[in-house]
C-alpha cells in the first residue's frame, strides 16, 4: 500500500511540474487581455461576456489556480459593489494591472496610505484583486 501511495504522489508531482508553465502562460495572457480591454472602443469587460456566453461561468478552466474552496457554511462571498474609495481602487487596478498601493494613492490624491492598505486587503479577501510582485491585478 505504501508503494502505491508513494508512486501516486510522485506521478502527481511530475504532472504538476509539467503543467506549471502552461498555467503561468495562461495567467500572463489573462492579464494581457484584461489590460487591452477597452482600448479598441469596446466597453471594458465586453470581450469576457462574449467569451463566456450566457452560462455565466468564469471562463477559466476547471480547477484553475485562482478558484477558491467554498466556505464551510456553503455561502459564497459576494464582491463589493463599486463605490467610494474601494470602487475607485478596484477600477484603477482593472485599468492598470500591476499598479502599487503608492501609485493608487497618488492617483486618488491620498496623502495617508494606511487606509488604502486596508481597502486593498479587503478587495483581496473578497477575491476582487490579487497581488503579483509588488503590484495588484484584478481578477
Amino acid at each position: 500500500m505504501a508503494d502505491f501511495l508513494t508512486d501516486t504522489r510522485a506521478q502527481i508531482e511530475r504532472r504538476l511540474e509539467e503543467l506549471r508553465p502552461l498555467q503561468e502562460e495562461y495567467n500572463r495572457l489573462e492579464r494581457a487581455r484584461t489590460a487591452l480591454e477597452g482600448l479598441d472602443g469596446q466597453p471594458v469587460g465586453g470581450g469576457r461576456a462574449a467569451a463566456r456566453g450566457s452560462g455565466g461561468t468564469s471562463g477559466r478552466a476547471a480547477g484553475g489556480s485562482r478558484r477558491r474552496a467554498a466556505p464551510a457554511n456553503g455561502r459564497r462571498r459576494q464582491r463589493r459593489r463599486a463605490g467610494g474609495r474601494s470602487g475607485e481602487t478596484l477600477e484603477l487596478v482593472r485599468q492598470n494591472p500591476g499598479i502599487t498601493v503608492a501609485e493608487i494613492a497618488d492617483r486618488l490624491g491620498m496623502k495617508q496610505r494606511n487606509y488604502l492598505y486596508r481597502i486593498v486587503a479587503d478587495l483581496q479577501s473578497q477575491g476582487a484583486i490579487d497581488k503579483e510582485g509588488r503590484g495588484f491585478v484584478a481578477r
